[in-house]
């Protein structure tokens, strides 16, 4: 229950996090609150594929590990699922270029 409260108060905490950026007056908007949206953006869609990568390699290894003949439609599987969980990183990048407005 305590790694809950503490998933939970962090999420919160990210979510509030660029509302408050977002809150100022417009007369004195230094854009700051898209640079953290952007961040953020990078960030944890980074975040996100590294784990996501990492768990699809060390279960593929060990699948292949476990039953040698199987490599060949496991590995096709393994590149097919790194090229989608990679393109969730691109997708995060174009959206932090969509909020500083280079795009």
């Amino acid at each position: 229950m305590r790694k809950f409260g503490k998933t939970l108060l962090w999420t919160i905490v990210f979510i509030v996090a660029p509302l408050a950026a977002m809150a100022a007056d417009g007369s004195s908007d230094s854009g700051w609150g898209y640079a953290l949206g952007a961040g953020l953006a990078v960030g944890l869609a980074g975040l996100g594929c590294g784990i996501g990568q990492g768990l699809t390699a060390g279960n593929t290894t060990a699948g292949i590990a476990r039953n040698p003949g199987a490599a060949g439609a496991m590995f096709t599987n393994f590149i097919l699922g790194m090229v989608l969980i990679e393109s969730i990183a691109i997708y995060g990048l174009v959206i932090a270029f969509l909020l500083q407005g280079k795009i």
